[in-house]
């Protein structure tokens, strides 16, 4: 039996909703051994984030150095990286190692407007992250910020995830979650040379506190599987589909999403293939 193993490396969500916690439940749902190098802790709910407590970055590498040198990686993905330091140091790991599935998830601002990312970080991310990413996955704001242009519609989007490949990223994914356009939520993936398109309906709820993290997560686990960029980007777009759907509806603010929803539609819709060839 071949164990698929995917790190992330990325602050922790004391609510549960967002960061390794959001990425670990990913990886697990989508049955991928996860692991973690944790950047920093915060005090957070679905109200907002109370506090940010980052680890040094030599704490960061001795976690991710640990895992790299014993259990191995077939994928990861960054999320809160904080400072300019922190991202200089996962940018050296990743090089050491020779790591190429490498998820981006630049989180940069909660979902309740707290900052996640000093400015001069953007930079760093910019020249030492990018360059070593495999898949990068903004939202708007995100796009927004790393691009310094502004995204209002489907060609902005475009152009935006040209500019992030310029950067020497593979691979771009510009989700629209944020964009005012229609009822549809339509994510950009360029590859460097096509684009393709991956559509959902908006769903009219405020319980989306960890979207982009566990949508970069469901690539990484994919990816560790050895599955495509646009094979995983798919599965990434049902597995947050469904954890938005069928919302928990927990906390009083911006609640999490259900992590297991999708495993719970799976198993359903296998239930009703088993039922179907005993009749």
């Amino acid at each position: 039996m071949t164990i698929y193993k995917a790190l992330t490396i990325a602050g922790s969500d004391s609510g549960g909703g967002a960061g390794i916690q959001a990425d670990l439940k990913t990886f697990q749902e989508l049955k991928v051994f996860g692991m973690s190098a944790i950047t920093a802790v915060t005090a957070q709910n679905t109200l907002g984030v109370q506090g940010v407590y980052p680890l040094p970055a030599k704490a960061v590498i001795q976690q991710i150095e640990s895992v790299g040198a014993d259990l191995g990686v077939d994928a990861l993905k960054t999320g809160m990286l904080y400072s300019a330091e922190i991202i200089e140091a996962v940018a050296g790991s990743i090089q050491s190692f020779g790591w190429e599935n490498v998820v981006v998830d630049p989180v940069m601002i909660a979902k309740g407007g707290a900052s996640l990312l000093q400015n001069e970080a953007v930079h760093a991310l910019i020249d030492h992250l990018l360059p070593l990413t495999k898949v990068v996955t903004p939202n708007i704001p995100e796009a927004e910020v790393l691009t310094g242009m502004s995204i209002r519609t489907l060609e902005d989007q475009q152009e935006a995830a040209e500019r992030l490949a310029a950067y020497g990223a593979k691979y771009v994914v510009i989700k629209g979650g944020h964009s005012e356009a229609s009822d549809e939520v339509v994510d950009v993936l360029y590859d460097g040379r096509t684009f393709s398109y991956y559509t959902g309906y908006r769903v009219d709820t405020p319980h989306t506190h960890g979207t982009g993290c566990t949508f970069a997560a469901a690539i990484t686990a994919e990816l560790a599987k050895g599955n495509s960029v646009p094979d995983a980007v798919q599965t990434a777009k049902k597995f947050i589909q469904a954890a938005i759907e069928d919302t928990l509806g927990i906390g009083g603010g911006h609640g999490p999403t259900n992590h297991w929803a999708y495993g719970q539609r799976l198993a359903k819709q296998q239930s009703r293939v088993t039922r179907g060839e005993r009749e």
